[in-house]
């Protein structure tokens, strides 16, 4: 009987744990939550600028943090409800649940959907300037990347990347009108952010990709051509801070080294005979370079 009840209790377990990385991975947990913390960072900005208290506004940011994480949950699974066929070839996303089949492409496109809806319901109550940046990313994410351009052009990373960068645009519509060059710095951040670091991925994952016949810029036009655009995209990077000097010479001062120091591991990659190891050190480098600006800005808001 005790052994009994031990082997249902492993098997619960099992089935328990099964059911949260099927969960996680249909989600995207930390693609998810790598998107909501420009949302956050940006309403926490728009506080500190805007001389606001926060115990004011906290209904709004709940409303602007929820409402932002569902409709980013929606685009996720409408992503892998329509994605299942690339999926299915790719090593890395072959155990995702609507691969595997332990949840239904239906369920999952009505699940994607409900998200979607839900969110935007939660904005609205917002802001409607918040909605409308939610909706931008929304649309671009889902229609202009994931069904029109992830397939067929080299220039889907610079399509996507726009859903990305409206983030902060979001949680700062949940407290001002986006008219301030600190949310329009913060969208040229992202946006820019992303080309290099979307690129290290892609290269890390050329065969995979290639295997997919997913027209990603290493695939299409080899790795020299990545590097050279990844180095522009860093440079691009250099001027931002300064349009950021209201948060602090500190500030500036760490934006300007995380700038240098990555521009330094770039031009590495020129001179590399591994270049996969290296794609693997700008990922690496880039995921620390974009927690830390946010934890700055974050940081300097609050104190």
């Amino acid at each position: 009987m005790k052994r009994f009840l031990a082997n249902t209790t492993v098997k619960s377990n099992q089935k328990n744990t099964s059911i949260i990385a099927d969960l996680k991975a249909l989600f995207k947990a930390v693609v998810l939550i790598s998107n909501v913390l420009p949302v956050f960072a940006g309403f926490w900005l728009a506080l500190y600028f805007t001389n606001t208290s926060f115990m004011d506004y906290w209904q709004v940011f709940l409303l602007t943090i929820i409402g932002s994480t569902c409709i980013m949950a929606g685009a996720l699974l409408l992503n892998n409800w329509y994605d299942v066929d690339i999926d299915s070839v790719m090593k890395r996303t072959q155990n995702r649940p609507t691969v595997t089949g332990t949840i239904s492409l239906q369920l999952v496109f009505l699940m994607g959907v409900s998200f979607s809806v839900v969110g935007f319901i939660l904005l609205l109550f917002v802001s409607l300037e918040a909605g409308l940046y939610a909706l931008i990313g929304w649309v671009t994410y889902v229609f202009l990347y994931t069904m029109w351009s992830k397939r067929r052009y080299a220039s889907n990373t610079l399509i996507g990347s726009l859903s990305g960068a409206v983030t902060p645009l979001i949680g700062w519509a949940a407290i001002a009108p986006v008219t301030h060059i600190v949310p329009i710095t913060l969208f040229l951040l992202l946006f820019i952010w992303q080309m290099p670091h979307t690129f290290a991925i892609a290269m890390k994952k050329h065969d995979e990709y290639k295997a997919a016949k997913v027209a990603m810029l290493p695939v299409v036009q080899g790795f020299q051509v990545t590097k050279r655009h990844m180095l522009l995209y860093i440079l691009c990077l250099f001027p931002l801070p300064f349009f950021l000097g209201s948060l602090g010479v500190p500030f500036l001062i760490v934006a300007t080294l995380l700038n240098i120091g990555w521009l330094m591991v770039a031009i590495r990659g020129f001179f590399t005979k591994d270049d996969l190891k290296w794609a693997n050190r700008m990922f690496i480098f880039s995921l620390n370079y974009l927690m830390i600006m946010l934890v700055m800005m974050i940081i300097v808001a609050t104190f």
